[in-house]
Protein backbone atom coordinates (compact mmCIF):
# COMPACT_ATOMS: atom_id res chain seq x y z
CA UNK A 1 0.00 0.00 0.00
CA UNK A 2 1.62 3.52 -0.75
CA UNK A 3 0.11 6.72 0.16
CA UNK A 4 0.76 10.17 -1.88
CA UNK A 5 3.17 12.85 -0.62
CA UNK A 6 2.80 16.51 -0.82
CA UNK A 7 4.48 17.76 -3.68
CA UNK A 8 6.88 21.39 -4.24
CA UNK A 9 5.89 22.74 -7.96
CA UNK A 10 5.52 25.73 -9.61
CA UNK A 11 2.35 27.26 -10.98
CA UNK A 12 1.81 29.82 -14.48
CA UNK A 13 -0.80 31.48 -16.16
CA UNK A 14 -1.04 31.73 -19.23
CA UNK A 15 -3.94 34.05 -21.84
CA UNK A 16 -4.47 31.87 -24.03
CA UNK A 17 -7.21 29.50 -24.89
CA UNK A 18 -4.74 26.42 -26.22
CA UNK A 19 -1.32 25.27 -25.93
CA UNK A 20 1.35 25.69 -28.47
CA UNK A 21 1.93 22.35 -30.72
CA UNK A 22 3.45 19.41 -28.97
CA UNK A 23 7.51 18.97 -28.61
CA UNK A 24 9.51 16.17 -28.68
CA UNK A 25 12.90 15.77 -27.37
CA UNK A 26 15.83 15.29 -29.54
CA UNK A 27 18.17 12.86 -28.96
CA UNK A 28 20.02 13.22 -25.56
CA UNK A 29 17.92 15.51 -24.01
CA UNK A 30 15.49 14.92 -21.26
CA UNK A 31 11.72 14.16 -22.61
CA UNK A 32 9.08 16.82 -22.52
CA UNK A 33 6.44 17.49 -20.03
CA UNK A 34 3.56 15.27 -20.55
CA UNK A 35 1.26 17.34 -21.46
CA UNK A 36 -2.02 16.96 -20.16
CA UNK A 37 -5.64 18.42 -21.03
CA UNK A 38 -8.31 19.24 -17.92
CA UNK A 39 -11.91 20.79 -18.51
CA UNK A 40 -11.88 24.33 -17.67
CA UNK A 41 -15.07 24.96 -16.18
CA UNK A 42 -18.24 23.04 -14.91
CA UNK A 43 -18.78 19.57 -13.06
CA UNK A 44 -16.29 17.71 -15.36
CA UNK A 45 -13.50 20.44 -13.92
CA UNK A 46 -14.62 20.17 -10.61
CA UNK A 47 -14.37 16.32 -10.50
CA UNK A 48 -11.06 15.95 -12.79
CA UNK A 49 -9.25 18.47 -10.58
CA UNK A 50 -10.32 16.68 -7.48
CA UNK A 51 -9.28 13.36 -8.55
CA UNK A 52 -5.91 15.07 -10.13
CA UNK A 53 -5.42 16.04 -6.40
CA UNK A 54 -6.21 13.44 -4.98
CA UNK A 55 -3.20 11.31 -7.29
CA UNK A 56 -0.48 14.03 -5.72
CA UNK A 57 -0.94 16.36 -9.23
CA UNK A 58 -0.34 20.10 -8.45
CA UNK A 59 -3.38 21.27 -9.74
CA UNK A 60 -4.98 25.22 -10.25
CA UNK A 61 -5.98 27.28 -7.21
CA UNK A 62 -7.34 29.90 -9.55
CA UNK A 63 -10.16 29.17 -12.20
CA UNK A 64 -8.10 31.92 -14.19
CA UNK A 65 -5.46 29.96 -15.01
CA UNK A 66 -5.01 28.45 -18.06
CA UNK A 67 -1.81 26.87 -17.59
CA UNK A 68 -0.30 25.40 -14.49
CA UNK A 69 3.36 23.69 -14.14
CA UNK A 70 4.14 20.71 -12.18
CA UNK A 71 7.27 20.34 -11.92
CA UNK A 72 7.62 17.95 -9.14
CA UNK A 73 5.63 15.25 -11.67
CA UNK A 74 6.90 16.91 -14.78
CA UNK A 75 3.26 17.54 -15.99
CA UNK A 76 1.92 20.94 -18.06
CA UNK A 77 -1.95 21.29 -17.28
CA UNK A 78 -3.65 22.91 -19.67
CA UNK A 79 -7.19 24.37 -18.90
CA UNK A 80 -9.36 24.17 -22.27
CA UNK A 81 -12.98 23.84 -23.02
CA UNK A 82 -14.31 20.28 -22.73
CA UNK A 83 -15.48 19.80 -25.95
CA UNK A 84 -12.01 21.07 -27.68
CA UNK A 85 -10.11 18.30 -25.30
CA UNK A 86 -10.33 15.21 -27.58
CA UNK A 87 -9.06 17.37 -31.22
CA UNK A 88 -6.27 18.76 -29.24
CA UNK A 89 -5.18 14.76 -27.90
CA UNK A 90 -5.90 13.89 -31.49
CA UNK A 91 -4.05 16.46 -33.61
CA UNK A 92 -0.76 15.77 -30.84
CA UNK A 93 -1.06 19.27 -29.55
CA UNK A 94 -1.20 17.78 -26.23
CA UNK A 95 -0.56 14.18 -25.04
CA UNK A 96 -3.74 12.92 -22.98
CA UNK A 97 -7.09 14.77 -21.70
CA UNK A 98 -9.68 14.22 -19.42
CA UNK A 99 -13.54 14.78 -20.94
CA UNK A 100 -16.65 13.06 -21.84
CA UNK A 101 -16.84 9.82 -24.15
CA UNK A 102 -19.48 11.76 -25.90
CA UNK A 103 -17.09 14.37 -26.62
CA UNK A 104 -14.22 12.09 -27.47
CA UNK A 105 -16.83 10.40 -30.06
CA UNK A 106 -18.94 13.35 -31.43
CA UNK A 107 -15.50 14.70 -31.89
CA UNK A 108 -14.06 11.96 -35.12
CA UNK A 109 -10.87 12.50 -33.15
CA UNK A 110 -8.08 9.84 -33.59
CA UNK A 111 -7.47 10.03 -29.87
CA UNK A 112 -7.89 6.41 -28.18
CA UNK A 113 -9.90 6.01 -24.64
CA UNK A 114 -7.23 5.12 -22.30
CA UNK A 115 -9.55 4.31 -19.11
CA UNK A 116 -12.76 5.74 -17.77
CA UNK A 117 -12.86 7.58 -14.32
CA UNK A 118 -16.06 6.41 -12.47
CA UNK A 119 -17.94 10.24 -12.42
CA UNK A 120 -19.62 12.10 -15.18
CA UNK A 121 -21.94 9.42 -15.80
CA UNK A 122 -24.97 10.41 -18.51
CA UNK A 123 -27.15 8.93 -21.04
CA UNK A 124 -27.39 10.23 -24.89
CA UNK A 125 -30.65 9.71 -26.03
CA UNK A 126 -34.16 10.92 -28.80
CA UNK A 127 -36.61 12.81 -27.08
CA UNK A 128 -39.78 14.05 -28.74
CA UNK A 129 -43.14 14.71 -27.80
CA UNK A 130 -45.20 11.92 -26.62
CA UNK A 131 -47.21 9.83 -29.42
CA UNK A 132 -45.50 11.96 -32.61
CA UNK A 133 -42.85 9.66 -32.48
CA UNK A 134 -42.10 6.54 -30.88
CA UNK A 135 -39.32 4.89 -32.34
CA UNK A 136 -36.01 5.72 -34.36
CA UNK A 137 -37.67 4.58 -37.54
CA UNK A 138 -40.08 6.87 -37.17
CA UNK A 139 -37.42 9.59 -37.36
CA UNK A 140 -36.79 9.08 -41.11
CA UNK A 141 -37.48 12.38 -43.12
CA UNK A 142 -37.89 14.16 -39.91
CA UNK A 143 -35.65 17.01 -38.52
CA UNK A 144 -33.43 16.39 -35.34
CA UNK A 145 -32.12 18.76 -33.11
CA UNK A 146 -28.81 18.36 -31.41
CA UNK A 147 -25.37 19.43 -30.14
CA UNK A 148 -23.40 16.65 -30.68
CA UNK A 149 -24.09 16.29 -34.65
CA UNK A 150 -21.53 13.36 -35.27
CA UNK A 151 -22.87 10.66 -32.92
CA UNK A 152 -26.48 11.49 -34.09
CA UNK A 153 -25.22 11.22 -37.67
CA UNK A 154 -23.22 7.72 -37.00
CA UNK A 155 -26.41 6.49 -35.01
CA UNK A 156 -29.15 7.24 -37.98
CA UNK A 157 -26.85 6.09 -40.05
CA UNK A 158 -26.47 2.33 -38.56
CA UNK A 159 -30.16 2.26 -38.36
CA UNK A 160 -30.40 3.07 -42.36
CA UNK A 161 -32.99 6.17 -41.33
CA UNK A 162 -32.06 9.40 -43.47
CA UNK A 163 -32.65 12.84 -41.37
CA UNK A 164 -31.81 16.33 -41.54
CA UNK A 165 -29.65 16.84 -38.20
CA UNK A 166 -29.70 20.87 -36.90
CA UNK A 167 -26.99 21.92 -34.69
CA UNK A 168 -27.24 23.56 -31.81
CA UNK A 169 -24.65 24.30 -29.15
CA UNK A 170 -27.28 24.91 -26.00
CA UNK A 171 -30.62 24.80 -24.76
CA UNK A 172 -31.62 21.98 -27.29
CA UNK A 173 -34.42 20.96 -25.08
CA UNK A 174 -36.84 24.15 -26.87
CA UNK A 175 -36.00 23.00 -30.07
CA UNK A 176 -39.09 21.32 -30.47
CA UNK A 177 -41.36 24.31 -29.06
CA UNK A 178 -39.98 26.83 -31.49
CA UNK A 179 -40.44 24.87 -34.71
CA UNK A 180 -36.80 24.34 -34.76
CA UNK A 181 -36.80 20.33 -35.08
CA UNK A 182 -39.39 17.84 -34.84
CA UNK A 183 -36.96 15.35 -32.67
CA UNK A 184 -34.09 16.16 -30.38
CA UNK A 185 -31.20 14.15 -29.08
CA UNK A 186 -29.71 15.08 -26.15
CA UNK A 187 -27.66 14.07 -22.66
CA UNK A 188 -29.98 12.59 -20.02
CA UNK A 189 -29.20 12.51 -16.56
CA UNK A 190 -33.08 12.08 -14.16
CA UNK A 191 -35.10 13.61 -17.39
CA UNK A 192 -36.69 16.51 -15.72
CA UNK A 193 -35.91 19.40 -17.83
CA UNK A 194 -37.56 17.06 -20.81
CA UNK A 195 -40.56 16.21 -18.96
CA UNK A 196 -40.59 20.07 -18.14
CA UNK A 197 -40.92 20.80 -22.24
CA UNK A 198 -43.45 18.14 -22.63
CA UNK A 199 -41.08 15.88 -23.96
CA UNK A 200 -40.14 11.79 -23.44
CA UNK A 201 -37.74 10.17 -24.30
CA UNK A 202 -37.87 6.85 -26.85
CA UNK A 203 -35.92 4.26 -28.83
CA UNK A 204 -32.70 2.56 -27.21
CA UNK A 205 -29.98 5.15 -25.67
CA UNK A 206 -27.45 6.35 -28.74
CA UNK A 207 -24.73 6.20 -25.64
CA UNK A 208 -23.55 5.81 -22.22
CA UNK A 209 -20.93 8.42 -21.75
CA UNK A 210 -18.67 9.06 -18.90
CA UNK A 211 -15.55 11.01 -18.35
CA UNK A 212 -12.46 9.37 -19.39
CA UNK A 213 -8.62 9.50 -19.80
CA UNK A 214 -7.87 9.62 -23.73
CA UNK A 215 -4.20 9.71 -25.07
CA UNK A 216 -2.83 10.55 -28.73
CA UNK A 217 -0.11 8.29 -30.16
CA UNK A 218 3.38 10.46 -29.83
CA UNK A 219 5.50 7.22 -28.39
CA UNK A 220 7.92 9.50 -26.44
CA UNK A 221 4.59 9.96 -24.13
CA UNK A 222 3.74 6.52 -23.38
CA UNK A 223 5.59 6.01 -20.35
CA UNK A 224 4.41 9.17 -18.63
CA UNK A 225 0.54 8.44 -19.49
CA UNK A 226 1.14 4.95 -17.92
CA UNK A 227 2.34 6.44 -14.43
CA UNK A 228 -0.77 9.05 -14.82
CA UNK A 229 -2.94 5.95 -15.35
CA UNK A 230 -1.33 4.31 -12.44
CA UNK A 231 -1.94 6.85 -10.34
CA UNK A 232 -5.71 7.79 -11.15
CA UNK A 233 -6.39 3.56 -11.02
CA UNK A 234 -4.86 3.75 -7.59
CA UNK A 235 -7.36 7.26 -6.59
CA UNK A 236 -10.36 5.16 -7.89
CA UNK A 237 -9.37 2.23 -6.39
CA UNK A 238 -8.91 3.99 -3.08
CA UNK A 239 -12.37 5.92 -3.30
CA UNK A 240 -13.68 1.88 -3.50
CA UNK A 241 -12.12 -0.04 -1.01
CA UNK A 242 -11.61 0.24 2.68
CA UNK A 243 -8.96 -1.37 4.88
CA UNK A 244 -10.50 -3.79 7.61
CA UNK A 245 -8.43 -4.75 10.77
CA UNK A 246 -9.98 -7.16 13.14
CA UNK A 247 -9.09 -9.63 15.96
CA UNK A 248 -10.78 -13.18 15.28
CA UNK A 249 -10.47 -16.29 17.03
CA UNK A 250 -8.37 -18.67 15.84
CA UNK A 251 -10.86 -21.21 15.40
CA UNK A 252 -12.94 -18.98 13.78
CA UNK A 253 -10.40 -17.77 10.93
CA UNK A 254 -11.18 -19.66 7.88
CA UNK A 255 -14.95 -18.64 8.33
CA UNK A 256 -13.87 -14.95 8.63
CA UNK A 257 -11.65 -14.80 5.92
CA UNK A 258 -14.44 -16.53 3.71
CA UNK A 259 -16.17 -13.29 4.57
CA UNK A 260 -13.03 -10.78 3.65
CA UNK A 261 -10.90 -12.39 1.35
CA UNK A 262 -9.11 -9.13 0.26
CA UNK A 263 -8.08 -8.70 -3.45
CA UNK A 264 -5.45 -11.67 -3.51
CA UNK A 265 -5.51 -13.05 0.04
CA UNK A 266 -5.83 -11.40 3.82
CA UNK A 267 -3.12 -10.89 5.90
CA UNK A 268 -3.59 -13.25 9.03
CA UNK A 269 -0.72 -12.40 12.29
CA UNK A 270 -0.49 -14.14 15.40
CA UNK A 271 -1.19 -11.95 18.64
CA UNK A 272 0.19 -12.43 22.13
CA UNK A 273 -2.19 -14.21 23.23
CA UNK A 274 -2.15 -17.10 20.68
CA UNK A 275 -6.00 -17.97 20.88
CA UNK A 276 -6.91 -15.04 18.71
CA UNK A 277 -4.93 -13.43 15.62
CA UNK A 278 -5.28 -9.94 13.67
CA UNK A 279 -6.60 -10.35 10.17
CA UNK A 280 -6.41 -7.36 7.56
CA UNK A 281 -7.87 -7.21 4.01
CA UNK A 282 -9.47 -4.37 1.56
CA UNK A 283 -12.87 -4.87 2.00
CA UNK A 284 -15.88 -2.90 -0.77
CA UNK A 285 -16.47 1.02 0.99
CA UNK A 286 -20.37 0.51 0.00
CA UNK A 287 -20.60 -3.37 2.28
CA UNK A 288 -18.61 -2.26 5.05
CA UNK A 289 -21.18 -1.85 7.82
CA UNK A 290 -23.30 -4.97 6.81
CA UNK A 291 -19.66 -6.98 7.17
CA UNK A 292 -18.33 -5.76 10.13
CA UNK A 293 -22.16 -6.60 11.33
CA UNK A 294 -21.53 -10.11 10.19
CA UNK A 295 -18.00 -10.29 11.71
CA UNK A 296 -18.94 -9.07 15.01
CA UNK A 297 -21.82 -11.99 14.94
CA UNK A 298 -19.34 -14.78 14.17
CA UNK A 299 -16.62 -13.49 17.34
CA UNK A 300 -14.83 -10.82 15.55
CA UNK A 301 -13.66 -8.02 17.81
CA UNK A 302 -11.83 -4.87 17.74
CA UNK A 303 -13.15 -4.25 14.06
CA UNK A 304 -11.83 -1.06 12.34
CA UNK A 305 -12.45 0.47 9.26
CA UNK A 306 -9.61 2.91 7.68
CA UNK A 307 -9.87 4.74 4.38
CA UNK A 308 -7.04 4.21 2.07
CA UNK A 309 -5.44 8.20 0.95
CA UNK A 310 -3.96 5.97 -2.63
CA UNK A 311 -2.68 2.74 -3.71
CA UNK A 312 -0.68 1.00 -6.40
CA UNK A 313 -2.12 -2.77 -6.63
Amino acid sequence: MTSTTTNTETTTSGATGGPADARTGRAGEPAPPLRLAVPNKGALSDATVEMLREAGYRVRRDSKELVVTDAENDVEFFYLRPRDIAVYVGSGTVDAGVTGRDLLLDSGSPAVEVMTLGFGGSTFRYAGQPGRVATVADIDGKRVATSYPGLVRADLARAGVAADVVRLDGAVETAITLGVADVIADVVETGATLRSQGLEVFGEPILRSEAVLIRGDRPEATAAVEVLQRRLTGVITARTYVMLDYDCPRELVDRATELTPGLESPTVSPLQDDRWVAVRAMVPRAGRNRLMDELYDLGARAILVTDIAACRL
